[in-house]
């Protein structure tokens, strides 16, 4: 059974540690070049997607979705988040978005119904700095072969067992 993956680094490149999903994924591209150039496997980077990003999984099997997040954990943490637990986010553990992925994914769940058999992962690389201008924390920074690697574990997982649960 061939499953449509979609990867998608979510940030704002001008905004220091927002922009670590972008990186994460553009790392994870280059490093994992076999995993990212399979035909059923659709890398995109968007920023500032808002409601566009229920156009990117309109359709999809599963995606992964590489965002930073604010929380109180230390900057450069990686978790991974399920549907559920991105729908349960509040204004205090949500992306660090105004429009944040999980009030996107509560409405797309409305808007478009296909959104119920995609399987979806968020990947969230917790920030520091998240200041316009500024750069990449260096504890960001130092995680992104960490998430690179956290990418490639679960579209593998996705690509060998499409209809398992995730």
């Amino acid at each position: 059974m061939k499953t449509n993956i979609i990867v998608i680094g979510i940030g704002q490149s001008l905004r220091g540690d927002d922009g670590a999903g972008l990186r994460a994924v553009s790392q994870w591209r280059e490093t994992f070049q076999e995993t990212a150039g399979r035909h059923e496997v659709r890398v995109e980077t968007l920023e500032l997607p808002g409601l566009e990003l229920l156009g990117y999984l309109d359709n999809m099997d599963a995606a992964v979705l590489v965002d930073a997040v604010q929380s109180s954990a230390l900057p450069g943490s990686l978790s991974r988040f399920s549907l559920e637990e991105v729908l349960s986010f509040t204004q205090d553990s949500q992306s660090a978005h105004g429009w944040g992925v999980a009030e996107t994914l509560q409405l797309g769940q409305t808007l478009y119904p296909s959104l119920a058999k995609c399987r979806l992962i968020l990947i969230g690389l917790a920030g520091k700095n998240f200041e316009m201008g500024a750069r990449l924390s260096a504890e960001v920074e130092a995680a992104l072969p960490n998430a690179a690697k956290m990418i490639q574990h679960e579209v593998s997982r996705l690509l060998e067992n499409p209809a398992k649960d995730i």
